[in-house]
């Protein structure tokens, strides 16, 4: 092996691995004697025996004929750039990982064809481990209800939303099934997927045409989950306490609802909502 070349490859100078092989070599020496030895001119070796007791690499004693220097053992020296080395990692890879996450923005795409986003629900459904949140129509809910089969199977929690409110189960519906009537519009569907509070799928589609987004933004996702869960709870308190809504409410939370959703009555619409909802 060659031993100046590997010394070099831990950050040695030239002159620093020469000498430093020549201490071991032959011993504690005075600067003539190591630059003599090492092949090193005596105007330079002592400005490369400093650089070496800087780096531990050698040690700087007196004696009766002057000063002179030692080399640190082997192992000792090879320990101690392990552990520089291990610092210098440690503290560069988590400077790195702070710049990284101070620029990285979460991508959010825009999907435009059927295939491609069944594809992207079908992966996110793969992808859950704990929790997935399901908003569909039958005919999507068909498509994915193996997908959704599985990860059943395998201990993911599933709550699924039907918007159509179908009467009877279509069987494409997985897990804690709600119907409710929430998508009047005609000839278009909506599907909404949440996989483990951490990524989510909306998208509209019809016969002629699909649209959608996919995301990991943690706002995107917080929205799509809550429009999931907030509707099933608005429609579930609408069939409870739909009759009672004139006794329960102050006039200001009354009028407060009116201001939010001024196109609409809101507790009408909260009741007729709860009389749609069922549960499976």
């Amino acid at each position: 092996m060659d031993a100046p070349a590997l010394m070099k490859k831990l950050g040695f100078g030239e002159y620093e691995a020469r000498a430093y092989i020549a201490l071991l070599q032959h011993g504690p020496g005075s600067g003539y004697s190591i630059a003599r030895a090492a092949g090193i001119p005596r105007a330079n070796v002592y400005g490369v025996l400093d650089k070496l007791v800087q780096r531990a690499a050698a040690q700087r004693y007196r004696s009766k004929r002057g000063m002179h220097y030692s080399p640190t053992p082997p192992d000792t020296l090879l320990d101690g750039i392990d552990e520089q080395h291990r610092a210098v990692m440690e503290t560069a890879g988590q400077a790195l990982r702070n710049l990284s996450a101070a620029r990285q923005k979460t991508p959010a795409f825009s999907l435009d064809d059927h295939d491609e986003l069944m594809a992207r629900a079908k992966s996110d459904i793969a992808g859950a481990e704990k929790h997935l949140l399901i908003a569909a129509q039958p005919a999507e809910a068909t498509t994915l209800a193996d997908d959704l089969e599985r990860a059943r199977r395998r201990g993911v929690h599933i709550t699924t939303l039907c918007m159509q409110a179908c009467p009877q189960q279509c069987g494409g519906c997985q897990g804690n099934v709600y119907r409710l009537d929430i998508n009047n519009t005609e000839n278009e569907r909506w599907l909404m997927v949440v996989a483990d509070q951490s990524s989510a799928l909306i998208a509209q589609l019809s016969a002629g045409s699909a649209h959608g987004l996919a995301s990991a933004q943690p706002l995107l996702v917080e929205l799509v989950g809550a429009w999931i869960r907030q509707s099933l709870a608005l429609a579930l308190i609408g069939g409870d306490l739909a009759d009672r809504f004139n006794g329960l409410l102050s006039e200001k939370s009354r009028q407060i609802l009116a201001d939010l959703h001024p196109d609409e009555n809101f507790l009408a619409r909260i009741q007729a909502l709860g009389k749609t909802v069922t549960m499976s």
